[in-house]
């Protein structure tokens, strides 16, 4: 049902283009070879970064960095009294990056830097002034010296670049600081004597000091103090940049300044200079006549401003998107495709009778999906979340604490859990398992086990599996033991420890690894895995290598190379690669096509080359096989 706001919006004459939280029909349209095109399961693009400012009359305008499947894609300005908008096309290839800092200056000017280059708009101008090419990849962070040079450092080698608008110079000053794990610049600040300082997280902690004269960079900590986590900076206005090894609020401080750290201890008070600038999330909300923006959605496309005198008025805005990213899909037990996407965070529902999309706000991102009986479940990103949808109760937006809420909350694993690449709805009903890749900067992940008679759980961590690997694919056993597959990447930001990724054997009623071994040398990944027949489990790995494995036997019976035939399977975060079907015929998604297993002889035989890239599996409904590219829900009809 629509909300409460947007049906007001509709009494008072405002247009609405979309209603986010209801229903649209998909309008199918046959693509060839057996395969149609349900349309965009969110029409809806996110904000990566908004701020309040004027343009070249003086008026008062909304900034804000548009992103949807394709990654950052326009800068949309929008005119706060009249709604009128105009969207600015990114003026260079992003390859499907997107901001993830941005800074407007004290003149006037707003600045990101993704897709390996630097870029300026000019809102009193209403264009894209000046933009450059730079060392990989994207700002972490931004800040702005007493020159008024703006400087970001760059994800995921610290790369830093400089811009001074009055002269027109820009500085790429390379990758300066090296590491073997990707690292995260949250906080960048400048002293007054133009010395630059970045905080360096997750993996461990470190703060770098950068001469802008000579580009030569520092690190202030030493080895021994660095800390798993993340440091911070910022600029007060002393002159001085503060600083802590580790951000929180009791660790000590440091006093930066001329390149140099001085331990202070506690730190009095901060008087931080105002600097507009923040991570994707930025929101800078105050116009220079003293009025501010109390909303800005870009579901419902509505802009609320507020004056002075606390009176509000609400217009709408628009903007063209090809939707957010979908991130999977599996049948619902209403006999729905559903599934969410990412940036925005939504969940979608398909409904093939009818042709009919419902969307509406998710809780974070639903990495992995899969149906168990009645229910569906829902493995998400951020915290390794679990939840419990019953489509045959009303929809009741999920919310943690609240039982009555559907989704349900069921619980969490930060961050021994943070991104799910595994949800294993075993059929007796009985348990959910949930597993992935841990927190930001950590390495190895666990395996959650969701005992659905009791609603008790039990949360392995992944030295209670394999140390340093994470858990990326499941299938069950006959004997209810599972076999697991892993993968040696770390969490994001983390660094890699392990060389080899292994198959194990777990029993949960015990929680002890009864086998584990590196079944192919120099393996990264175990994409999928799943039953096959005589108690075999057909497997993936690293998107290239098929193979069927005997677990009485522990060995592998059946290998074949896929890439001179078939190119690599579908990888995702939850990548469904095997799709069985009612019949019990087993298919396999690749990049280019819909695959089906002879289950006798193992063989593999391409049923139809599809006209458009699989990216993301995958489920079975009336003799129609669903699966993801970008936005849009596709489906091929099942010989």
């Amino acid at each position: 049902m629509a909300s409460k706001l947007t049906r007001c919006l509709a009494l008072a004459g405002i247009p609405l283009a979309f209603q986010a939280a209801g229903s649209a029909f998909a309008a199918t349209k046959e693509i060839g070879n057996g395969f149609a095109d349900h349309g965009v399961a969110t029409p809806i693009s996110n904000h990566r970064g908004i701020v309040a400012t004027v343009d070249g009359e003086g008026r008062n305008v909304v900034l804000l960095w548009l992103y949807d499947h394709r990654g950052g894609y326009a800068l949309l300005m929008i005119d706060a009294e009249t709604g009128r908008s105009k969207e600015f096309p990114i003026p260079f290839p992003t390859g499907g990056d997107g901001p993830f800092a941005s800074i407007l200056s004290s003149a006037n000017k707003f600045y990101t830097h993704f897709g390996s280059h630097f870029i300026e708009f000019d809102p009193v101008k209403g264009e894209f002034t000046f933009y450059h090419k730079t060392v990989p990849q994207m700002a972490m962070g931004m800040t702005e010296d007493d020159n008024g040079v703006i400087w970001s450092v760059t994800y995921p080698n610290s790369g830093v670049a400089s811009y001074n608008p009055k002269t027109g110079e820009f500085k790429d000053y390379g990758h300066v600081y090296q590491q073997n794990w990707r690292q995260y610049q949250r906080s960048v600040a400048a002293d007054d004597q133009g010395w630059i300082y970045f905080a360096v997280g997750n993996t461990r902690s470190q703060i770098i000091a950068l001469d802008p004269k000579t580009g030569q960079a520092t690190p202030l900590v030493p080895e021994s103090e660095r800390a798993q986590g993340t440091a911070y900076v910022y600029r007060d206005l002393d002159g001085k940049v503060y600083g802590q090894v580790l951000a929180g609020r009791d660790q000590p401080w440091l006093e930066l300044y001329g390149g140099k750290a001085r331990p202070i201890g506690k730190l009095e008070a901060q008087r931080k200079k105002t600097i507009i600038t923040g991570s994707q999330g930025l929101f800078h909300r105050d116009f220079p006549d003293g009025s501010r923006i109390a909303q800005c959605d870009t579901v419902e496309r509505i802009l609320t401003i507020e004056d002075p005198e606390k009176k509000q008025k609400t217009v709408r805005f628009d903007y063209q998107s090809e939707g957010a990213h979908i991130m999977g899909v599996a049948v619902a037990p209403d006999g729905t495709i559903c599934g969410g996407t990412a940036f925005p965070m939504r969940f979608f529902s398909f409904d093939p009778k009818t042709d009919k999309w419902v969307n509406r706000p998710a809780y974070g991102q639903w990495n992995t999906v899969a149906r168990q009986g009645d229910r569906f479940f829902v493995g998400g990103y951020t915290a390794g979340f679990l939840l419990e949808w019953d489509p045959a109760k009303p929809w009741v937006n999920t919310e943690k604490g609240k039982a009555e809420c559907n989704p349900r909350f069921l619980t969490e694993c930060p961050p021994t859990i943070n991104r799910p690449h595994e949800l294993l709805a075993t059929p007796d009903g009985k348990w959910v398992f949930l597993a992935g890749t841990p927190g930001y900067g950590y390495t190895g992940g666990g395996l959650l086990l969701w005992n659905r008679e009791t609603g008790t759980r039990t949360l392995l961590e992944h030295t209670d599996l394999i140390p340093d690997h994470s858990t990326m694919s499941l299938a069950l056993l006959p004997d209810g033991k599972l076999l697991g597959g892993t993968t040696i990447s770390p969490g994001t930001g983390g660094e890699q420890k392990a060389k080899e990724a292994e198959l194990y054997i777990l029993d949960p009623t015990t929680c002890k690894v009864e086998w584990h071994a590196v079944v192919f040398p120099g393996v990264a990944s175990y994409t999928d895995l799943t039953p096959g027949p005589r108690g075999l489990i057909y497997g993936v790995a690293d998107q290239k290598r098929f193979f069927v494995f005997d677990p009485k036997e522990r060995k592998v019976v059946h290998e074949q190379d896929l890439t001179a035939e078939f190119g690599q399977t579908i990888s995702h975060q939850g990548p469904r690669v095997f799709v069985p079907a009612p019949d019990g015929t087993l298919y396999m998604l690749f990049a280019k096509g819909i695959a089906r297993v002879d289950q006798q002889t193992h063989a593999i035989q391409m049923v139809a080359q599809s006209p458009v890239p699989i990216a993301a599996g995958g489920d079975i409904l009336d003799g129609r096989l669903y699966f993801a590219y970008g936005s849009h829900v596709y489906s091929f009809k099942l010989p």
